[in-house]
């Protein structure tokens, strides 16, 4: 990544094809950093794979084949409906990781390719910064206020889970992370375990909303390590709370009857853990906001949860449904801020599927420094 005299792109079109969506979306910024009113969502589209549901989770090869297929029509329908033609961009951002490295390469390539022959700057952006930028995509209202460093951000995905303290943009300090599953797979996981399809998420907070709680002793893994200075303080696990899920499922001789009961149990314990860990963190380091971000930022028991434990301490911000989910809006929210800073990528950028938080940095357990 090269760097040059930080300068204005107002209209940014952004890729997204890191998993099984194909995104593309416009994005007008007038003023960098100058709030919800300096820029405009002009146009988003989100096309979703739906063959992976017959397989109970995506298949990586045919997510890259569906993206080869539908990316030029979703990038012209974004265009459509920004009412902009492609010459009309300025900039380009595209997400170049961490996701599926065959679903990565399409977009990368194709962003590369308009890139260049556009004579555009160019800009690859992490999956999960997006995430962060994504509250920023919709005026701020009373429940959901402007978000702005510093803050806490808690990204939960199906590929993540993960406690950060952002002290400005780009910087960004890893309070701690799953050990094993991701929260997102988790819930899938369960939810076929329930029979209730892949994805899952939505289909269990459905369910969940029917049943008992407390008939079913789950775990809160790792809830007990927030006691301690350790280096464990603020990661999480939720591979035994799978298992223990499992294990209800076999033991029960009516499943129907207990479904519900479980799914009610299963949501708590995920929940309990998640916002008891981000609350502690908001908490330690003083600060006033908060964030969700990822799929599981959907689940409105979490979101509900977290803004009652912080309710007299910071304000949570969590988008939409649609911007929490994989989209290219984020992508372009998260692009806008880094070519303002006149960051650019050449033509040698390449997907990671690893590829980590710029400016990442651990946290020491006592939030004073960072190791």
């Amino acid at each position: 990544m090269s760097k040059v005299e930080p300068s204005m792109v107002e209209r940014i079109l952004a890729i997204e094809t890191s998993c099984d969506e194909t995104s593309a979306a416009v994005l007008i910024e007038r003023e960098p950093g100058g709030g919800p009113a300096a820029r405009e969502l002009a146009g988003l589209v989100i096309l979703s794979q739906d063959i992976h549901r017959v397989f109970g989770g995506v298949v990586p090869e045919l997510a890259s084949r569906a993206h080869v297929k539908t990316i030029g029509s979703v990038v012209d329908r974004a265009l459509s409906d920004a009412g902009i033609g492609l010459g009309q961009v300025d900039g380009i951002a595209v997400t170049a990781g961490p996701g599926l490295v065959g679903a990565l390469l399409v977009g990368v390539m194709y962003a590369k390719a308009l890139a260049l022959s556009l004579e555009r700057p160019f800009i690859g952006v992490n999956h999960l910064e997006g995430h962060l930028f994504a509250p920023t995509l919709e005026a701020p209202t009373a429940e959901r206020p402007w978000l702005e460093p510093p803050f806490v951000g808690l990204l939960v995905s199906g590929g993540h889970t993960m406690l950060l303290d952002v002290p400005a943009w780009g910087d960004y300090r890893l309070l701690g992370q799953t050990l094993d599953d991701a929260a997102g797979e988790a819930f899938d996981k369960v939810a076929t375990l329930l029979g209730l399809g892949y994805p899952g998420g939505a289909p269990l907070e459905r369910l969940a909303r029917e049943g008992k709680r407390g008939r079913f002793a789950l775990p809160r893994p790792m809830l007990h390590e927030l006691a301690h200075d350790g280096p464990h303080r603020y990661a999480f696990s939720f591979s035994g709370l799978k298992t223990a899920v499992l294990r209800a499922v076999r033991a029960s001789d009516d499943l129907a009857r207990d479904r519900a009961d479980i799914a009610r149990d299963f949501q708590d314990a995920a929940a309990d853990v998640l916002v008891a860990k981000t609350a502690h963190a908001v908490e330690a380091l003083g600060y006033e906001r908060a964030m969700v971000g990822g799929g599981v930022a959907c689940n409105r028991v979490l979101v509900e949860r977290l803004r009652a434990r912080l309710a007299d301490t910071a304000a949570v911000s969590v988008a939409s449904p649609r911007l929490n989910t994989d989209n290219a809006a984020m992508i372009a929210a998260a692009g806008a801020w880094r070519l303002a800073r006149g960051e650019r990528s050449g033509p040698d950028l390449e997907p990671r599927d690893d590829l980590p938080l710029p400016g990442l940095r651990l946290a020491s357990p006592a939030l004073g420094t960072t190791a």
